[in-house]
């Protein structure tokens, strides 16, 4: 499930990479988000969109319902099924954040091509109010780039502190196991010592018993 998640994720920066720089092919993705908004398409977007966040919602609750046991309660596995969930919830929710901002930069390229149809067709005197909108425009892109930038960051730290938690319950893991083979190498000697000391009390006793004849 990871997998598809992380194919989800490379496919929606790839569009957004495509929606930001003007290339034959936005052309073409443009007119199949255009198509993809027309008739009961947008229904089955929310639908698939709506059981995406319900799926994030139950990973949360398990998560903070396993965060709410005590500390010797969590054993190794249940840190790796924690770290696994940890992970699904943050890339189910960026491929969310992505999937609207695609929504959003495919509606403000809309306006853009229209401001500027409205532009050429206008006088001289409209101009400057058409060219401000289209720098307001312009910069909330760019406010929305750095975001998604800022979210890809605080994406990759999460990733790499999942990839230390996985690796210190690995470690606790084989700690207790070497506590499993000392134990039981105790438990060994300790049978041998046992038994070392009744044989000696048995001859202390037979030694005894001659004495006494």
């Amino acid at each position: 499930m990871i997998y598809v998640f992380f194919m989800v994720l490379f496919a929606e920066m790839a569009i957004i990479l495509l929606l930001m720089f003007k290339t034959p092919l936005r052309k073409l993705l443009i007119l199949a988000l255009d198509r993809m908004k027309r008739g009961r398409a947008p229904l089955i977007v929310k639908s698939v969109v709506a059981t995406i966040f319900t799926i994030m919602l139950y990973q949360i609750y398990n998560v903070s319902h396993m965060r709410r046991r005590p500390g010797d309660a969590i054993g190794p596995t249940d840190q790796i099924i924690l770290a696994y969930q940890m992970l699904e919830a943050s890339l189910i929710g960026f491929s969310i954040f992505l999937s609207l901002m695609i929504d959003r930069l495919h509606h403000y390229i809309r306006e853009l091509r229209m401001l500027r149809k409205k532009q050429n067709q206008t006088p001289e005197g409209g101009k400057n109010n058409a060219v401000d909108e289209i720098n307001a425009l312009n910069e909330e892109i760019s406010r929305l780039t750095a975001k998604i930038r800022r979210l890809e960051s605080e994406n990759a730290n999460k990733e790499k502190k999942i990839k230390s938690a996985e690796m210190d319950s690995g470690g606790l893991k084989n700690q207790s196991e070497g506590f499993r083979v000392e134990y039981e190498r105790l438990q060994s000697e300790n049978r041998s010592l046992t038994d070392g000391l009744r044989t000696i009390e048995g001859t202390l006793s037979n030694s005894g018993g001659k004495k006494d004849k």
